[in-house]
């Protein structure tokens, strides 16, 4: 590992590490996602700094596949499995930001499974997956996002564990909108999302043949249509995701939902753009992020009355989840 990601805990210093650790983090998703940034500034502090550190674990998986070269990303991916065998073996790792990745998972009792299938989607990107169906892209969906839905379902509490899933289709509802936003900055990385059974039923057969050449600018009609349908699919897992959040504390319910607010207004930017993946990567300008937010907040002291009818009628407090979703099993049907 390089950069970033390579710092110690020098024998002097492992007093004061975690704040450290916890001060990287910090700095790690300030620089990488401004959206989620934003939407973590409502989490209470603890849960905060919990999803600092579970966001640049996952960062720093992704960074260490996708920042070489292609013939040693097995090699990277099989790094980021050995460490995360020393995060689940009790030992203490040497890395500041890993070991406080290590103490949440013991402290929130983060299943392994969750991790193991995020680094099994990114296998899929490693093996060079081409995606036939819809189901296929939703497994990997499930992997990569629905997955970091439910460490931190972990990281939140809940007071239904049935919410899980709707955690999950969270996940799923954001990586959808990522997907269909970076279509032509995925193409020139040699991959593309889109199912080709959704490609062929709007007009676009056999386009991953097609993938190392130019962008094929004949394709664009047919891609719109398969944008627009995609589109509307991550909307009805956000519906679901939406669902779930009565179950969350109402802090984090509030900073879940700025962070789908958020998301999903590219959604909205990729429609005002007719669908047209060419004209340009959807970005949500900082004072929309604002507004949102303000509507996130809204929308979340709206929901006071039915948190308090719940807890009289004798809801139950949260807890970390015992139970654990696996897909398809637990997450579809939607």
């Amino acid at each position: 590992m390089t950069g970033s990601h390579d710092q110690t805990i020098s024998a002097p210093g492992r007093a004061t590490w975690r704040s450290e650790a916890i001060r990287r983090c910090r700095a790690t998703i300030a620089e990488h996602s401004k959206s989620f940034a934003l939407a973590s500034r409502v989490f209470p502090p603890a849960c905060r700094d919990h999803a600092a550190v579970v966001y640049t674990w996952c960062r720093r998986a992704d960074d260490a596949v996708d920042g070489v070269a292609p013939g040693e990303q097995p090699a990277a991916l099989a790094r980021i499995r050995a460490e995360l065998d020393m995060v689940y073996s009790g030992s203490q790792p040497s890395d500041i930001t890993l070991a406080a990745f290590a103490a949440v998972v013991e402290q929130c009792r983060i299943p392994r499974e969750y991790p193991e299938e995020l680094l099994a989607g990114m296998e899929m990107d490693v093996r060079g997956t081409l995606y036939d169906s819809l189901d296929t892209l939703l497994l990997y969906c499930f992997r990569v996002a629905g997955t970091v839905g439910l460490m931190m379902s972990h990281v939140m509490r809940l007071s239904d564990q049935s919410a899980l899933k709707n955690a999950a289709h969270m996940g799923i509802a954001m990586q959808l909108t990522n997907i269909c936003r970076d279509v032509v900055e995925d193409w020139t990385l040699g991959r593309l999302y889109l199912p080709d059974d959704l490609l062929s039923d709007h007009g676009a057969s056999n386009l991953a043949t097609k993938i190392g050449q130019e962008f094929p600018d004949e394709v664009r009609p047919a891609m719109a249509r398969a944008v627009r349908w995609l589109l509307a699919e991550a909307d009805r897992y956000y519906a679901s995701g939406d669902r779930g959040l009565i179950a969350l504390p109402w802090r984090c319910a509030f900073a879940v939902r700025a962070a789908r607010c958020i998301y999903s207004a590219i959604g909205a930017r990729i429609a005002r753009n007719q669908y047209d993946v060419t004209r340009g990567r959807a970005i949500v300008p900082g004072w929309v992020k604002l507004l949102l937010l303000a509507r996130a907040g809204l929308a979340s002291l709206g929901e006071i009355p039915r948190r308090i009818r719940r807890r009289l009628l004798g809801g139950r407090q949260t807890a970390i989840p015992a139970h654990k979703i696996r897909f398809p099993e637990n997450v579809l049907p939607l």
